[in-house]
C-alpha cells in the first residue's frame, strides 16, 4: 500500500490478531517540519553541535513524530478511514536518530463491537530494536451506523 491510499475495516470485519503497518524515514526535513508545526523547537531535535553534548551524541527525532507514525497506521488502514482516537498511550523506549526509517505497526488485541471499540497494541521499530510501544483505543466505523 503506498503512502496516500487509505482503507476501511468496518467494526463488523476486525478480528484479533490482524496487523497493519506503515514506515517512514524521519529525516531532517521532517523533524524541522514538525518543529514549525509543534512549537517544540528544542535544540536536542535541531541542533547538531547542541546535541553532540547529550548523552544521544547527535540529533534526535520528536518522540511525537514518532509516535504520529501510529496515528497513521489507524487513520489510514486499521480501522482506517473514518475511525476516531479515544486513547493512546505511549512508552518511548529507544531513540530515533534524524534519518531513521520508522516502521508503525499496531495489532488488534481486543474488539468490542456492541461499543465500536478496538484495543491495538502499538509500536514503533527501527530494522528490529523496539523504539516506542503503547496501547490505542479506536471507535470503528461500522457499515450499520455512519456516524463517528
Amino acid at each position: 500500500m503506498s503512502d496516500t491510499e487509505m482503507t476501511t475495516v468496518y467494526i463488523e470485519d476486525i478480528e484479533e490478531g490482524q496487523t497493519a503497518s506503515f514506515e517512514k524515514r524521519l529525516d531532517e526535513a521532517a523533524v524541522r517540519a514538525f518543529a514549525e508545526i509543534s512549537g517544540d523547537h528544542n535544540p536536542v531535535h535541531l541542533d547538531a553541535d547542541f546535541a553532540a553534548t547529550t548523552r544521544f551524541g547527535r540529533p534526535i527525532v520528536h518522540g511525537m513524530l514518532t509516535a504520529s507514525l501510529i496515528s497513521t497506521v489507524v487513520g489510514t488502514r486499521l480501522p482506517g478511514m473514518g475511525s476516531i482516537y479515544v486513547s493512546q498511550t505511549l512508552r518511548f523506549k529507544r531513540p530515533v536518530f534524524v534519518g531513521d526509517v520508522v516502521r508503525a505497526e499496531v495489532t488488534v488485541r481486543e474488539v468490542h463491537r456492541s461499543r465500536r471499540r478496538v484495543v491495538l497494541d502499538t509500536r514503533c521499530y527501527v530494522g528490529e530494536t523496539l523504539v516506542l510501544e503503547g496501547e490505542a483505543v479506536m471507535l470503528a466505523p461500522s457499515r450499520e451506523k455512519s456516524d463517528a
